[in-house]
């Protein structure tokens, strides 16, 4: 992960709390109103539940207090408040103590539909509801733990793993009905449409396959990989993730779905 970032994150007070401009409480309500309304049809059920313990206001930016209190009573984990973008280890890091980290500032009207890094919208609308389900939670703290175990080269191919489940994963029914978990998707109204459009490729995970998966960050997702219900996370873990890192290093990476960028991962 860059460290570089256009973004000044805002600093909480004595007492925790972080205090927003209105016209950044303003792009919040916007951002919340425009994706809400895809959340019934296309949300899976564990995050639409999550949303609905976390209480999130349609009007201003959450506090990351208010949010810990709900994360903590449900599965024991609690935000951590980061300036941006963060080194891999220091995210690993957050995850294995299960403290989620959660970029204090906003997107710019002129980055509204395109960020190249995550902020509080995409962490806390996208991610935080899931965190209140045991399965996601559990799959979290074990990536964390994973990752932070892990040589620089084998994080690389962790990264592919978090791509296509945390951030972009979807649910596959055994009637071919699609829903979505990945925050990546949850928090871009853009991407909600497009994923489930007939475009992209969608695939039953597989880890070997999400492994030697390149993808990129600024395109549309070529491809998706399906799982078939939220406990099927548990599985994940119970599975030998690090051979699969060895297995998916010997074998080599897919053919890119997507033009060649020297940033491609």
């Amino acid at each position: 992960m860059s460290k570089i970032t256009e973004y000044v994150a805002r600093q909480p007070d004595a007492n925790g709390h972080i205090h927003y401009p209105q016209e950044e409480h303003d792009i919040w309500q916007e951002l919340y109103s425009r994706q809400v309304g895809n959340l019934s049809q296309y949300a899976c059920a564990e995050y639409r539940q999550g949303l609905k313990d976390l209480g999130l206001s349609g009007d201003k930016i959450p506090q990351l207090t208010d949010i810990d209190n709900v994360l903590l009573e449900t599965g024991g984990w609690k935000t951590s408040a980061v300036p941006a973008l963060i080194s891999f280890e220091r995210f690993f890091e957050l995850l294995a103590n299960r403290e989620f980290p959660v970029a204090t500032f906003i997107r710019s009207k002129e980055e509204f539909d395109y960020l190249r890094e995550p902020d509080i919208f995409h962490e806390v609308f996208g991610h935080c509801p899931l965190l209140t389900n045991p399965s996601f939670a559990r799959f979290s703290h074990a990536y964390g733990q994973l990752g932070l175990a892990a040589s620089k080269e084998d994080r690389v191919f962790l990264a592919r793993l978090y791509w296509f489940t945390v951030e972009f994963g979807l649910l596959q029914a055994k009637d071919g009905s699609l829903q979505i978990y990945g925050g990546g998707i949850l928090s871009s109204p853009g991407e909600t449409q497009y994923a489930m459009g007939d475009k992209p490729q969608i695939r039953p995970f597989n880890l070997i396959d999400v492994l030697r998966t390149p993808y990129r960050i600024d395109i549309m997702q070529p491809v998706y990989y399906a799982i078939e219900s939220i406990g099927f996370l548990d599985e994940i873990v119970k599975m030998d993730i690090m051979a699969g890192v060895r297995e998916a290093k010997k074998i080599g990476l897919f053919e890119p779905l997507f033009e060649p960028k020297s940033k491609a991962s």
